[in-house]
């Protein structure tokens, strides 16, 4: 594979941009921001004394639950500064489970496509790949620092 248009339609709805856009974004969400390099990192999840803690390099990013540190872990990979987190928490576990799904299936892709080039190739179609992840990303958005909650009640018919 060669450029990162074939890498997509082999991937098909499994790009992770893809699923953000479709699935993530048309929820009600909160702007959350990564304060990480862009670039692939390697983030773990560590459980502390005081919760649930994502760790990219030297960063410690609190998280108030394992399922979002899995979600935000994702982003963290791909290098993501600035990302929505769905704003209903029971959504957030099933999100990181589509987008691990997804991870795995693209790491599977980036291994079996470049089996006989060499490393430096291997890293530069890797990073061009995971540099147009973040660009698309980017494009979509994160959204709103704080969702809008502009429902009518019975006391208030604004």
């Amino acid at each position: 594979m060669t450029s990162a248009a074939e890498f997509r339609n082999s991937l098909g709805d499994s790009w992770i941009p893809t699923i953000y856009e479709d699935r993530i974004r048309k929820l009600r969400t909160r702007s959350f921001e990564l304060d990480i390099p862009e670039r692939e990192n390697d983030p773990t999840i560590e459980m502390t004394l005081l919760g649930v803690e994502l760790r990219v390099g030297r960063k410690r990013i609190a998280c108030p639950d394992i399922e979002t540190a899995r979600y935000l872990a994702i982003f963290a990979i791909l290098g993501c500064a600035k990302v929505a987190v769905p704003y209903d928490i029971t959504q957030i576990g099933p999100l990181a489970a589509v987008l691990e799904d997804a991870w795995r299936e693209m790491d599977r892709k980036f291994a079996e496509s470049d089996r006989d080039a060499s490393p430096q190739t291997i890293g530069k179609r890797r990073a061009a790949i995971l540099r147009t992840i973040r660009i698309e990303i980017a494009r979509i958005g994160a959204g709103e620092m704080m969702p809008l909650f502009n429902r009518s009640t019975r006391q208030r018919q604004n």
